[in-house]
């Protein structure tokens, strides 16, 4: 949960790229192969971006500068990867590596 939050965070002061109405929408958008599911690199590419954009130095490490409100613990861009594969694994319950639109509007584990 804690994973999720802050990565909702990193998103949050972000504009919004195109309105997504419906988790299928969501779906669409991460799916960059087509097939339908999201799997863990598809995953980590789209809840990247945030990470990305914060990183104003290009350094691959969010400092307190760089985190929404200005203050917080640095997190290198190999932990912000770790923290989201570990929500991804949570997110994927039936275990098969991928998540559906389902497990997507699932509640996080």
């Amino acid at each position: 949960m804690q994973c999720l939050c802050f990565a909702i965070a990193l998103l949050a002061p972000l504009p919004v790229f195109a309105q997504v109405d419906a988790t299928s929408d969501y779906l669409a958008r991460m799916d960059s192969d087509g097939d339908g599911r999201v799997g863990l690199s598809e995953y980590l590419d789209w809840m990247g971006y945030a990470f990305d954009a914060r990183d104003l130095n290009r350094d691959g490490a969010l400092t307190a500068d760089e985190l929404p409100g200005g203050k917080g613990q640095a997190i290198t861009r190999q932990q912000h990867r770790e923290r989201l594969a570990a929500t991804f694994k949570k997110q994927d319950v039936d275990g098969n590596g991928y998540l559906s639109a389902k497990e997507l509007a699932a509640p996080p584990q």
